[in-house]
């Protein structure tokens, strides 16, 4: 007998034996290459009762794990942009060009104060909204807002800090090419970018446009 074969199955492994569940993995992706991305199809899967989460009623146990994921999501694109503007901002202070570091041209200094904003302004909602949450005050649409603005301001990031490093922003040596992957694909994960706009829309208008 095998040191596994008294063992219990997990749930995950009891999931994949399920009759009409079939996961593939995604191959060559450039984005999100550090975890596993798969294609899931259910087919007339069937499923016992005590598969049911415990403790809620309908969908609300999946949209409040989507609703933590989001609002991680929101804190994360702060990090990534941030890392992007910081390195923006380290590669034209040590680049000279025309006897002078690029920094000190007057549309590099105009891009790396905008990029500044951005980054803090992400920030500072990240936290307001981390606020709201620690009093138990936080809504899906704020988090929706929260979402699809930072995920929106680091991308713009990212691709301006990928412009002003030039060619060397097209490499690994630096990281905001990998960061700007990364976030096309945050873009439209956990809710896409339209998703997030028609949440507010409907928060705003109490009018639900998803059909």
């Amino acid at each position: 007998m095998s040191p596994s074969s008294g063992r219990r199955p997990t749930k995950a492994s009891a999931v994949s034996k399920t009759e009409g569940y079939r996961a593939r993995k995604i191959e060559k992706k450039l984005s999100l290459r550090a975890s596993v991305t798969a294609e899931i199809v259910l087919d007339n899967v069937r499923l016992p009762g005590s598969a049911v989460l415990p403790g809620v009623t309908g969908i609300k146990g999946p949209l409040s794990c989507l609703n933590e994921a989001r609002f991680g999501i929101l804190f994360g694109a702060v990090g990534a942009a941030r890392d992007c503007y910081e390195t923006a901002l380290d590669y034209t202070l040590s680049r000279t060009q025309f006897g002078k570091p690029l920094a000190g041209f007057q549309l590099t200094q105009g891009k790396l104060a905008e990029l500044l904003i951005r980054v803090n302004r992400a920030h500072l909602l990240a936290i307001h909204l981390g606020k709201l949450k620690d009093a138990g005050n936080l809504t899906p649409a704020q988090i929706s807002f929260g979402k699809k603005d930072n995920v929106a301001q680091a991308l713009h990031v990212a691709r301006e800090a990928r412009g002003m490093l030039g060619a060397s922003g097209i490499t690994l040596e630096y990281p905001v090419i990998r960061h700007m992957n990364n976030l096309e694909s945050v873009y439209t994960y956990e809710g896409t970018n339209e998703v997030h706009t028609l949440v507010l829309g409907q928060a705003v208008t109490n009018i639900g446009a998803f059909r």
